[in-house]
């Protein structure tokens, strides 16, 4: 997962667009998706970074594809994982928190 697919998300699920200059996302108008469609697309990003580690690891194996190259796919596949996963515990937080409101 690349840095600029971090922030398209981010701008997506309402952020600020860019993490360093806080500008309005690209357009200027809100996105049209939603908080799920915006997951949804996290998680398929999630899938395929995966994926392409997976294929660049294959490529190691029969040596089309150089080991660092190899690497960095496993260390996006990893981060891109990191993050779902950090977003997934915050969401449960969230929700547990919600539940524990008294009415």
């Amino acid at each position: 997962m690349s840095i600029s697919s971090i922030v398209d998300l981010s701008s997506r699920l309402g952020g600020t667009g860019t993490a360093a200059t806080g500008a309005a996302p690209a357009g200027g108008a809100e996105s049209s998706g939603s908080f799920a469609d915006a997951l949804k697309g996290l998680v398929e990003s999630t899938d395929k970074s995966g994926e392409q580690a997976n294929a660049a690891i294959g490529g190691m194996l029969d040596k089309s594809v150089d080991v660092h190259d190899a690497m960095i796919a496993l260390q996006r596949a990893e981060m891109s994982l990191q993050l779902t996963v950090q977003i997934r515990n915050k969401l449960v937080q969230a929700y547990q928190d919600i539940m524990r409101m008294p009415v």
